[in-house]
């Protein structure tokens, strides 16, 4: 139940904390006192959007706190705070909105930040209001399979279908795409296959460029290497006359290893012309290698530059910059054309698990018509005889089921008919005037009110179109509502205003600091409660006789 709410420059009110008890809460009030502006700071709780100008003048923010006082053993709704992790706090709620002069909210359950989803979500276990405007649903089927489905206890299977709903549209979109690149796949094979042909016969391998731009060089200019190298080889073999260089060396080491018996320090230079030789050597050994290898080949040149521009036609042919990129493009291409046969298996097992959920969903849809066919009679008596209670002896009301395009709440739709007179019932929407139309949503609301575990209730002129002793039995019922959960009725009928254990009159009255309006809510004692239902008896005058007549329904 909501035992507190608090609000703080929300529009008229500036500041207000008032608490409530439990049964039935009886609000009234002149027309533009704020009623609305109450039922407004309250859906702020529920999640409403926001708007700037619900902030009172002068203020940069305003803040609604309502503290619910809940059943401790609701599963369900503990469940949903830890998944977001609230605290449950045994049942006791403290949730609370601030709106900023930017359009910009903040939300906290037990002062914990959460989402305005999230808010939404739990504050639609806590509340339910119903507006002046809400009887206008009774003409939306869809929430008149809600109501039934309410009755008949299907939210299990109502979850079950919804997510096998989804499922399916998920995988229907996914063979679709599939089925687009299967088909792209198909009309571009041959363009595809013949690009990958191209990169797969050149027999492509990273770092060849390189290798070939190197061999070009050399064979280019093979024939000037070879002269360069054959006049080492030249120079080493002749350095003096007769005596090679190599020869030369060696008879200097000679002669100095003479002076080093002498000179000892001499040895060591002899040792370094030995050394100088033996590298000599190695050098004009490799000379002559690299000379031996070195070809002047015409036909090889020849080779290698075509090889050099077929790697570098198709660099410039798929916009690649190397030969590390031509290999991936040729790996894309084969996995392209491999994408065929990859893609049907894929969309394969995609139908194959589609056919599995489609065939879950229907069972489960199927479930979902037979439990709306056997709950439709007795949903149809319940409303039909509470419909009857409020002075309407004759009427009729029927539910028909029929099928639907397949949706996230299986194959039906709904339709409530409704008879005043008990003759030719048609859609309630297109026969019931809008005291009928009051009277039926009021007994599916306290129908929903027996089977949704709804703590509180709020109804907003749900007695609109009606007078007189109807309005006396609308009143009676709920009341018989409010033994069982908290119940808001905010109302401009004496006899509906006579019911309940409490009552609140909201009033509009002028700042004396401020020269503003400002609205505030206050519980009216006993005797103040005459006078307020003498009020809506007779109108800004009270007489004697309104007195009476309010001091007997309330006895009633």
């Amino acid at each position: 139940m909501l035992s507190r709410l608090q609000v703080r420059n929300y529009v008229l009110i500036d500041s207000l904390e008032i608490d409530f008890p439990e049964g039935l809460i009886i609000i009234t009030g002149q027309t533009g006192a704020g009623k609305s502006i109450l039922l407004g700071a309250l859906s702020l709780i529920m999640g409403a959007r926001i708007d700037a100008a619900m902030i009172s003048e002068g203020a940069d923010n305003c803040v609604v706190e309502a503290e619910f006082d809940l059943d401790s053993s609701d599963a369900e709704l503990q469940e949903e705070l830890d998944d977001n992790d609230v605290e449950w706090d045994d049942g006791h709620l403290i949730v609370r909105r601030v709106v900023n002069r930017s359009g910009r909210s903040r939300a906290f359950v037990n002062d914990s930040p959460v989402s305005v989803q999230v808010l939404q979500g739990i504050a639609s276990r806590l509340i339910d209001i119903h507006s002046q405007h809400q009887t206008l649903l009774l003409s939306d089927h869809k929430f008149q399979m809600g109501i039934l489905d309410h009755f008949a206890g299907n939210s299990s299977l109502l979850e079950q279908c919804s997510g096998f709903w989804r499922r399916m549209i998920q995988l229907k979109s996914e063979i679709s795409a599939l089925d687009s690149r299967i088909a792209e796949v198909a009309s571009e094979k041959d363009y595809y296959e013949a690009r990958y042909r191209q990169l797969e016969a050149a027999n492509l391998k990273v770092g060849e460029l390189t290798e070939l731009e190197e061999e070009q060089k050399q064979l280019a200019n093979a024939e000037e290497i070879k002269s360069c190298l054959s006049m080492t080889e030249e120079l080493f073999d002749s350095a003096s006359g007769d005596m090679s260089l190599d020869s030369l060396l060696k008879e200097a080491g000679k002669q100095l290893s003479k002076v080093g018996r002498f000179i000892p320090s001499v040895s060591d230079l002899a040792e370094r012309i030995d050394s100088c030789r033996r590298e000599l050597d190695d050098i004009i050994s490799d000379v002559a290698a690299i000379n031996s290898r070195t070809d002047v080949s015409q036909d090889r040149l020849e080779q290698v530059e075509d090889r050099m521009s077929l790697i570098y036609g198709l660099m410039h042919k798929f916009s690649c910059t190397d030969e590390a990129a031509l290999v991936m493009e040729r790996d894309r291409l084969s996995d392209m054309l491999f994408d065929s046969t990859r893609l049907e298996e894929e969309r394969a097992q995609l139908q194959a698990e589609l056919e599995r959920v489609t065939a879950g969903y229907d069972e489960v849809a199927d479930a979902l018509t037979l439990s709306r066919t056997k709950a439709a009679d007795s949903f149809a008596l319940s409303i039909r005889d509470s419909i009857r209670d409020m002075e309407l002896p004759y009427s009729v009301f029927e539910v028909q089921i029929f099928d639907a395009p397949l949706s996230s709440s299986g194959k039906d739709t709904v339709r409530f008919r409704f008879s005043a007179t008990g003759k030719n019932p048609v859609d309630v929407a297109k026969c019931a005037s809008g005291g009928e139309m009051s009277r039926i949503m009021l007994a599916l609301k306290a129908m929903m009110a027996r089977f949704a575990n709804m703590p509180t209730m709020i109804f907003d002129e749900i007695d609109t179109g009606v007078s007189g002793s109807v309005a006396d039995k609308m009143g009676s019922l709920i009341c018989t509502m409010g033994q069982n959960m908290q119940v808001f009725a905010i109302t401009h009928l004496p006899q509906v205003a006579a019911k309940g254990t409490a009552h609140y009159l909201v009033s509009k009255e002028i700042n004396p600091q401020t020269s503003e309006a400002v609205s505030k809510i206050e519980r009216l004692s006993d005797e103040q409660r005459v006078l307020e239902v003498a009020r809506m008896l007779s109108g800004s005058i009270l007489t004697d006789e309104a007195v009476a007549n309010a001091r007997s329904l309330l006895k009633a």
